[in-house]
């Protein structure tokens, strides 16, 4: 009788008590992170007559209805404030797709002086916590006039360091042949990094796309900081509104939670076979 034997990646046999212990420990895991979403999914769901504190918890909300995003909606401008979230983001996606890019490009590819020193100022950079330089941020914004303004929540995220290594390190994975070949041919340092550097690395450049987003659109303490009008709020400011004025109505803060979270999962849908093969592309390389 046959029995079906599983093998690693080297052709070995994974014994079944280990086998057994891997997917436990995977189950463990996905409890873990995907469990809390799972279960604010469920309590926006849930009606006002259902006990989301009942021992022990249901998971199911017995009639399920859409009645909490509603009245989400009732309550704050929440599709104003998704908006200007969206229009942060993209334009934080823009800028380092692009900024990250040539400055990858040039680190990893272009000859010049101080070019080592530039790459370390790039990974002090990520060392640096944001607290520590964000009363500086806030004072250049004032005296650039840019306070209360979605340009002053962007600029500072517009460029990230750890960004610029994934996509240095991405082009330096990339043989060098075949620029040598396009340089014997003519071609400038432009010319080679458009048309030959830049569509090698379309997964990095996916996951710098991934990261910038999530970045600007989960951002809190920066945009709480800089903005004052109500107008120009993101969507994290503006669903603190539901923890302080409804606290105790749960199901309202579940479903601005998912209506938070949605665009997110939404992009990572579209770009995961991209950002897998672009977390290969930017690996460290030493």
């Amino acid at each position: 009788m046959n029995t079906l034997t599983i093998r690693d990646a080297e052709g070995r046999r994974i014994p079944a008590l280990q086998l057994l212990l891997r997917y436990a420990a995977l189950l463990a895991v996905l409890a873990l992170t995907v469990g809390p979403f799972l279960w604010q999914l469920s309590t926006s769901l849930k009606g006002p007559h259902e006990d989301i504190f009942s021992s022990p918890p249901a998971f199911l909300p017995g009639e399920p209805t859409l009645d909490n995003y509603q009245r989400v909606a009732h309550t704050i401008p929440v599709w104003d404030y998704a908006l200007n979230s969206l229009k942060v983001a993209s334009a934080n996606v823009l800028t380092n797709c692009v900024g990250a890019s040539l400055a990858g490009y040039a680190l990893a590819r272009l000859r010049y002086r101080g070019r080592r020193a530039a790459t370390l100022a790039f990974i002090l950079a990520m060392l640096v916590p944001v607290e520590g330089i964000i009363i500086a941020q806030f004072t250049t914004m004032r005296d650039l006039g840019l306070n209360n303004t979605l340009v002053a929540v962007l600029l500072p995220g517009c460029i990230g360091a750890m960004n610029v290594l994934l996509m240095r390190n991405a082009f330096l994975n990339l043989p060098y042949e075949v620029e040598e070949a396009a340089f014997v041919d003519g071609a400038n340092s432009w010319q080679r990094f458009l048309r030959i550097a830049l569509p090698s690395v379309k997964g990095t450049l996916a996951v710098v796309a991934i990261f910038a987003f999530m970045g600007a659109w989960d951002d809190f303490l920066w945009p709480l900081i800089v903005l004052s009008d109500p107008e120009n709020f993101t969507l994290t400011i503006g669903l603190n509104y539901l923890h302080g004025t409804f606290a105790n109505d749960e199901r309202l803060v579940a479903a601005g939670t998912i209506i938070a979270v949605l665009p997110l999962i939404v992009l990572f849908a579209c770009l995961q076979r991209f950002f897998f093969r672009g977390v290969g592309e930017g690996a460290v390389k030493g």
